[in-house]
């Protein structure tokens, strides 16, 4: 069941809703662009965190500055970055050393300008990076990068860009691509669990 909790950002308090898994790992996931509606309770979020739930991670969405009842303003995507830094340094702070960080849409935008400048996690997953949308010009290497999800069907997050820019960021994450699937999953919610659960399913047989 999930609890609210609060996250404070400097002088931000930040609300969060947080599932216990059944193992000591731990995922926090960013949201899709407030500005047009994205926030802790999108579908997609939802979606991704319950994959990873049912894997026994702890769960984590969090509603960036500005959004829901977190406190301050939207920052262009300066102050979401610290945002991401002070979700994941609350699990840090709860005693959880192994921590993904996934993000949809806007949020892997987000997730990925950190893990680029050499922000650590043990896992990084994007889900729809929209890199038809907001130029990724300035991500040059993620190296924990372990899956990228996109649909068939997404203008904002098309395929073939995101696999060029896998080419040029020199890494070999898992590339699904869900035929059909748009940016929002439509009717396609279930098919981006199924593959959410099976790349954690590898990893635990990788160990």
């Amino acid at each position: 069941m999930e609890t609210q909790v609060e996250i404070i950002c400097k002088k931000l308090r930040l609300e969060g809703m947080r599932n216990e898994g059944s193992s000591k790992k731990a995922v926090v996931v960013s949201h899709p662009h407030p500005l047009y509606g994205g926030d802790m309770d999108n579908p997609v979020v939802i979606c991704i965190a319950e994959a990873f739930l049912k894997k026994g991670f702890t769960t984590l969405r969090f509603n960036f500055r500005g959004t829901g009842n977190s406190s301050g303003a939207f920052d262009n995507g300066t102050g979401e970055q610290e945002d991401v830094r002070a979700a994941v340094g609350y699990m840090a702070d709860q005693g959880f050393q192994d921590i993904t960080l996934a993000g949809y849409s806007f949020g892997a935008r987000m997730n990925a300008t950190l893990v680029s400048k050499g922000y650590r996690v043990k896992d990084h997953v994007m889900v729809s990076p929209p890199v038809g949308a907001m130029s990724f010009d300035d991500i040059e290497k993620m190296p924990c990068t372990g899956l990228i999800v996109t649909g068939g069907k997404d203008e904002i997050a098309p395929p073939e860009i995101i696999a060029r820019h896998i080419k040029g960021w020199g890494i070999s994450p898992r590339f699904e691509i869900i035929e059909n699937g748009d940016h929002f999953y439509s009717g396609c919610l279930q098919k981006l669990e199924t593959r959410l659960t099976d790349y954690l399913f590898s990893k635990e047989r990788e160990g």
